[in-house]
Parts: C-alpha cells; sequence; structure tokens
C-alpha cells in the first residue's frame, strides 16, 4: 500500500506532556478491559509510550507490539492497514487512540485488518471530544452514610463544532 500520508510521530512527543489525567483514565480502561477478557496472546498496534504494554508484560500477558515507527522501538514494523500476521493468531488485538490518525476512508480496510488477525476480541478507542469539569468535596461522615470517600461531580459537554482536537488528526 502506498503511504499516502505521513503518520510518523516525533518519539519525544511521547515524553514531554503526553501523559496526563485522561490518557491515564483511557490507559485504566484498556489495561481493565484486557484483564476482563484475559487473553493468551496480545497484539498491541500503536505502541505510544508503551504504558499499555509495559503495564501488562510486567503482569504477566504475553503481549506483542506494532508500530509503523521504528523508532518507536515495537516487536513488528507494519502500518495498520497492511498487518503482517496469518489469520486468528491473536487472541485479542488493541488498536488504541491511532485510528484518527489515518484517512476516514481507510477505516474499512483496517477494520478487516483487525478482524483478519484476531480470533476472539478487538479494542479499539478514539478520542472523544468534549470539554469537562470534575470537582471532588469530602464531606466530613459522607463515607459513613453512602460508603464512599467523596461526593464526585462530573460535568461534560461535547465540543461538535469542532473538526478535530489535534492537527495530527485526520478524523473524529
Amino acid at each position: 500500500m502506498t503511504n499516502d500520508i505521513d503518520i510518523k510521530t516525533s518519539e519525544k512527543i511521547y515524553y514531554q506532556d503526553y501523559d496526563n489525567l485522561i490518557r491515564f483514565i483511557s490507559y485504566f480502561y484498556q489495561i481493565n478491559l484486557v484483564r476482563q477478557l484475559s487473553p493468551q496472546r496480545i497484539l498491541e498496534i500503536g505502541i505510544g509510550n508503551k504504558t499499555v504494554s509495559n503495564y501488562l508484560k510486567h503482569n504477566g500477558f504475553k503481549i506483542s507490539t506494532c508500530d509503523y515507527d521504528k523508532d518507536l522501538e515495537p516487536d513488528f514494523v507494519a502500518d495498520i492497514r497492511e498487518l503482517p500476521f496469518e489469520d486468528n493468531c491473536y487472541d485479542l488485538v488493541m488498536a488504541c487512540e491511532i485510528m484518527e490518525h489515518l484517512p476516514w476512508d481507510d477505516v474499512p480496510v483496517i477494520l478487516k485488518q483487525l478482524h483478519r488477525v484476531t480470533s476472539k476480541y478487538v479494542i479499539i478507542s478514539v478520542p472523544y471530544l468534549c470539554f469537562y469539569n470534575e470537582i471532588a468535596i469530602k464531606i466530613p461522615m459522607f463515607n459513613k452514610i453512602v460508603k464512599r470517600q467523596v461526593l464526585d461531580l462530573f460535568l461534560e459537554w461535547t465540543y461538535a463544532n469542532c473538526r478535530t482536537w489535534s492537527k495530527s488528526h485526520q478524523w473524529e
């Protein structure tokens, strides 16, 4: 496949202000879902700074990594649109926060590739455009009444008028 877009990301971005609360919440949900599914063989496509794969490896999961950018040192260097794996060779394939970097027209090809290489599960995550505020209030005796440490108020407003959140994103 001809590379019609430059999706290489500077390795430096993954170590300067990359990780924030929202990204760690995303990591948590990715890891938690993997733990619930309990797959034997995992492929993570789009490795970022390797937070998810390192955590899973450290906790006994057999995980291989794949990325388009060889400078990130994945186990396999490949384009998600042309995965070099046999059919059904992984129990779980993860493609988190990467599809939005590719043209929308490539989504069907990407989905077919993800489906082809997994025997059971695919986890896909894309950014969600919104603004949010969270307020956590600690109230004396609240824990005894409702069995929670704090009253947590989370307010979210979808921001649908914006085409993309990041200049590197093709769509969201």
